[in-house]
Parts: C-alpha cells; sequence; structure tokens
C-alpha cells in the first residue's frame, strides 16, 4: 500500500489470478490481472488479504500509457477497483479472519428480554 502525495490518499496494487474453465495439456491456467484500488478499500485489502486469499471484484477496466526511462511507450490494462469483497472466511490457519467494519456499533443485549 503506497499513498498519494499531496491528498494521502492509500492506493493498493495487486494481482488477480483468475482460474480459465479449460485447461492447456493438462494443466490447469489462468490469467493474472493487475487491480488497483483506492482510499479505505485499499487500506481494507492491504491490512485483511494475503497471497491465495478468494475475493471478488467490482470495478472498471481501465487502460494508460506511460514512457518509460529507455523512452519506450508503456502500455498498461488494469481494473480500478470500486469494491473488493473478501470471500474467505478463515485463515490458512483455520482461525477465523479480522473483520473491520466500523459502520457497526456493539450493543450490550443484557437487558433485551428475549
Amino acid at each position: 500500500m503506497k499513498f498519494i502525495p499531496g491528498s494521502g490518499t492509500a492506493v493498493a496494487n495487486f494481482t488477480l489470478a483468475v482460474n480459465r474453465a479449460f485447461k492447456k495439456e493438462g494443466f490447469p491456467d489462468a490469467d493474472f490481472i493487475p487491480v488497483v484500488v483506492f482510499g479505505k478499500q485499499a487500506e481494507a485489502t492491504a491490512n485483511y488479504m494475503s497471497k491465495g486469499s478468494q475475493v471478488g471484484i467490482v470495478g472498471n477496466i481501465q487502460t494508460r500509457n506511460y514512457e518509460n526511462k529507455e523512452g519506450n511507450k508503456v502500455y498498461i490494462t488494469e481494473v480500478v477497483a470500486e469494491h473488493v469483497e473478501f470471500m474467505d472466511s478463515k485463515k490458512q490457519d483455520g482461525t477465523k479472519a479480522p473483520v473491520e467494519n466500523k459502520d457497526i456499533t456493539p450493543i450490550d443485549d443484557g437487558d433485551i428480554p428475549f
């Protein structure tokens, strides 16, 4: 995770491996798709996602280009994620993954009669 200079907006980049439905010469094949996510979603992704995590992505495909140090134009196609859904309910070691949701306020249900 990085922060954009000036605005301080969090940015996380990762590569999403998507298995193909068919196999090439008996071996499973996958596509590797670069993903970029901004803001609080970037912070959550950096904190709770690890290699092999299953995630669902909602976003847009974006293309951009720049000139590298050698003077060659480099073209990039990536998914700009608007939402990252963590699909794993447990970590690899079997313990529950931490879930952070600041919109949830804990209540004391000791006073509820049912």
